[in-house]
């Protein structure tokens, strides 16, 4: 009887062990990619945005000022197997922007990494350079672009200072998003992006739109972010703001906000966590 008694273990065993498998394999089903551009405008304090490309690879755009924050909502947004990103992007040099990437940088390990122009070299910046000291790195500069499985990433404006921040515009097909994290100065080559209607076109809150701006870009949608620090409060009311687009968002107020494309048509879509 002694010698049965491993055997009945193990047996008993097997039912726990094949239910987990069964899990891994569901949750390893459901992250799986779909083919499709996804853009995630997470829910953090400062600004922090993540691309999932058509294959599955993943792309952080700055990160917000709470790093255990981050860090959750990327276990959350990327397979559990997966520890690398395809590209890391700093616009701009305040701790809304950077505190949160580098703990991002200390456990995902980027491909490439864009830093804005005038990153210093101590403080969060010294840590940054030094967790992306073996990566290869770029200065943001207008006209580069990052080839995403499809999906291209030009960058139109990058500005120095605490106060900065990068215009960024992403094409999948017929899809064009712009992220405008930056002042007035970035307003201009914004303007390049003129021609078809965004479908998306995220903004910082603490400016009031141009007039001339919103009716050039015709977004069909606006993301408003809160890492641009204004030297003067904006005007304008939330309401006051859906002159230039019906469908207007805030993280503080819906949350997770998600666009995702199939190259032909978006949407938006609220993601209750």
């Amino acid at each position: 009887m002694a010698a049965t008694a491993p055997t009945e273990q193990r047996h008993h065993l097997l039912p726990p062990i094949l239910g987990l498998l069964s899990l891994l394999a569901i949750a390893a089903w459901l992250q799986w990619p779909d083919g499709r551009m996804h853009l995630y405008i997470l829910e953090t304090p400062g600004d922090a945005f993540v691309i999932q490309t058509p294959r599955g690879r993943f792309v952080l755009i700055d990160g917000g000022s709470d790093p255990a924050r981050l860090t959750m909502l990327l276990a959350r947004l990327m397979p559990y197997w997966q520890r690398d990103l395809r590209a890391v992007l700093l616009t701009g040099t305040s701790g809304k922007r950077m505190i949160a990437q580098v703990a991002a940088l200390a456990r995902y390990q980027p491909a490439i990494v864009l830093a804005p122009p005038g990153l210093g070299g101590t403080g969060f910046a010294g840590e940054w350079r030094r967790l992306t000291a073996t990566t290869p790195t770029q200065t943001l500069t207008p006209g580069q672009r990052l080839d995403l499985d499809g999906v291209t990433l030009t960058v139109l404006a990058a500005e120095a200072g605490k106060e900065g921040g990068a215009v960024l515009l992403l094409s999948y097909r017929a899809t064009r998003l712009l992220l405008h994290s930056g002042g007035s100065a970035g307003d201009q080559a914004a303007l390049r992006s003129a021609g078809r209607p965004l479908d998306l076109l995220i903004f910082p809150w603490q400016r009031d739109p141009p007039t001339e701006l919103m009716a050039a870009l015709r977004p069909q949608a606006i993301v408003f972010t809160d890492a641009y620090e204004a030297p003067e409060p904006a005007q304008l009311s939330f309401a006051e703001r859906q002159r230039y687009s019906q469908q207007l968002f805030h993280s503080r107020v819906h949350g997770l906000i998600e666009l995702v494309s199939d190259g032909r048509k978006s949407e938006v879509i609220l993601r209750d966590e």
